[in-house]
Order: structure tokens, then sequence, then C-alpha cells
């Protein structure tokens, strides 16, 4: 059996490591940094547009590619290789599959060619105060009011929520979770900016008896929760997938380094402890490559994944960390220098793993599925 990538994964995967090692460079990151502009590079943007990316796993009756989730977790990889400035998991993941998977034909219409053109944003608001699991809202309520929704409630850290078309968001109503398509421009929508280290622009959405009508509804109450459930597997493999290409690239400019760096006369790479040290990251990134790969390649089936999500997410949030320490250390004073690249890595690595949350809660979530017998492979 071959396990090798399929000759459309490899171009792919080629086609985006080209436009975005081409497009992405510490000089242009570095106008973002601070806040100093903001952290949405557009012409990067159209140029995955007119390659067809950001279509990748739209169907082709909607100008897309009509490829797999497993080629979009392959471009996620790449943004992660080079941390562009670009909201590829909130609006091609989070929001463009759960439309495409979900959404009734007419809004597929309304908003996947705008996905794929680049012309439409989306993004999504699957985070709630001292809440990490998406699919139970407690802090967003949704009442019914004749054929519409009323919303109130707070959303946390959504990405790019002031330029967005749309944001995905769900509700706790009294027949379940509802998941909507919200307009930002609604009356009774809020936005407040909120700071965060990477200086990509997010913010907290504040609800106030929010109108939502019919053709914005995605998801009925009664299935809201199996689909949020969805989403959030998806969404958490994606960040997987960033953490795993930007791990890779500070991983091998930690390598460069070692083998330039001279002290006292000889190569530091010929150390034997930071040749150890520098051999741990490799096994961790390889083994983050594969079980990150395990969980994509079983979401891009349709099989079960629980289990696969859960070892890519421990895994994920270990590997960078660690990662992002090493680096550090085998690079010296160079590591927090901010005239070198890498600490924007660091900085990310760190990012992803707050995101991705505790990893010993997950392992303690992965543990009792194990004790109850849900955890082995079918």
């Amino acid at each position: 059996m071959d396990f090798g990538f399929s000759e459309q994964q490899r171009d792919v995967q080629n086609l985006a490591r080209e436009i975005l090692s081409d497009s992405v460079t510490a000089e242009k990151l570095s106008h973002y940094d601070d806040y100093k502009g903001e952290r949405f590079d557009r012409e990067l943007w159209s140029k995955l547009a007119q390659a067809g990316l950001l279509g990748v796993a739209v169907d082709e009756e909607y100008g897309g590619m009509g490829f797999g989730f497993f080629e979009l977790g392959l471009l996620v990889e790449e943004a992660g290789r080079t941390i562009a400035p670009l909201p590829l998991i909130s609006h091609l993941i989070s929001s463009a599959l759960p439309i495409q998977q979900f959404g009734s034909s007419a809004q597929k219409q309304k908003w996947l060619p705008g996905v794929c053109s680049g012309e439409t944003l989306l993004t999504a608001a699957l985070s709630e105060a001292h809440n990490d699991d998406p699919a139970e809202p407690y802090l967003t309520t949704a009442k019914v009011d004749g054929d519409t929704l009323l919303l109130s409630g707070q959303k946390t850290n959504v990405p790019f929520a002031n330029i967005a078309n749309r944001i995905l968001l769900a509700a706790k109503s009294s027949d379940g979770v509802v998941v909507v398509l919200l307009d930002p421009k609604s009356e009774g929508v809020s936005l407040t900016t909120q700071q965060v280290t990477t200086y990509e622009p997010q913010f907290v959405v504040n609800l106030d008896n929010v109108r939502i009508h019919a053709e914005d509804i995605l998801i009925a109450a009664a299935d809201g929760k199996a689909a949020m459930q969805w989403i959030a597997e998806r969404s958490t493999v994606a960040l997987c997938a960033h953490q795993l290409g930007a791990s890779d690239k500070a991983m091998r400019m930690t390598a460069s380094y070692t083998a330039e760096r001279k002290q006292f006369g000889v190569l530091i790479s010929t150390f034997q402890a930071v040749g150890h040290r520098a051999a741990n990251c490799f096994i961790d990134v390889e083994c983050l490559r594969l079980n990150t790969y395990q969980a994509i390649s079983r979401l891009d089936g349709g099989l079960d994944a629980t289990n696969e999500v859960q070892i890519a997410k421990i895994w994920a949030g270990d590997v960078g960390h660690r990662v992002s320490y090493a680096a550090q250390h085998l690079h010296g004073g160079a590591g927090i220098d901010r005239d070198y690249p890498l600490w924007r890595y660091c900085t990310w690595l760190r990012h992803n793993e707050m995101v991705l949350g505790s990893s010993a809660k997950t392992l303690a979530k992965l543990g009792k599925r194990i004790a109850a017998g849900d955890a082995f492979c079918s």
C-alpha cells in the first residue's frame, strides 16, 4: 500500500509552498509587528485565489478545485511554515467547509463562489469566556421570534470580525444548539478589539437581541451540536497542521544556525548536547506530522476521528512548546533578537499551544475514552 501523497496532493503542496515562500518575507511580516498594520496581506490573498487555492476543497460547481480536506490541510501547513498573514483556518475550515457540508443550495450559491474568488471573507466565533467546547455554547443564547431568531450573548477571540461578511457561530436555544451566519453589521452587534501576541486582528463580539433571518440560519437546533463537533474537530486539526508547519520551519532554522555558528572555533552543531537536543526536535516534529496526517486522513475519508484529533492536539501543543524552547536555547541570544525571524515563530508556536488548550486536560479526556473502550483503532 502506498502511504505517500497523491499527485494532486503534491501539486497543491508545491504550489502553496511556492506562492507563500515567495510572497512572505521577514521584512513584510515586520510591517504587522506591534499592530503597525492590519495583519492581512490582501495581495497574497488575491494570488491564492487566482491560483485556485482558496477553493481547493470547494466543489467545482461553485468555482473550486473539488479536492478534499487533506489538500486543504496541506495548504494550512504551508501557511504555518511561513506564518503567512492570512485568515485561512477561520475562513476556509471553520466557515466555508460547514457551509458546503450543511448549507442549503441557496446558501452555498450565495457564499461559496465568493470564498473561492477571495471576494467574500468569512470567519467563525468558536470561543466563549471560560468555555473550551464550541459544541456547548452557554454564554450565547437564541430565542425563536416568528421565523427569525434573536441572539444575545458574547463570543471572544473572533479573527477578522471587523471585515468579515459573515461570522459563523453557535447559540444555545430551548431545543438545542443552533448555528447561524451572523452579519457583523447587524443592529445589536458590537465589536471590542482584543490584542494578542501574534498581532492578528481579533475581537469580542457582543450580541444584544440581534435578529437572524431564516436565510442565515445554517443548522437547526436538532442537528447543531453534532455539526459544531464536526466543525470543531476540523478546526482543531487545521490548527495542528499550522503548528506542524511552524514547528518544522523553526527546527530547520535552528539546524541551519547551528551548522554555521562557531564557539571556541568549532561549529556548535558538533557538540553532543546540541546534536541531542536538535535530534529530539526532529523526532518531535515527525511525530506531530504523522499524528496530524492520520487525523486529517480519517476526517478526509469521512471516518470517525475523535481519538486521532485528540492525539494530534496533544502532540501539537507539546511539540510547539518543546521546539520553541529548544530553538531559543540553541540560538542563544540571537533567538530573541527581533531583527532575526525566529521570535515570530516562537510566538506563534506558543500562541497555537494556548489556543489548543491544556494537553493534560485533553490527555485526561482521551484516557476516559480508553477506559470506556472507545479509543481503539477500528
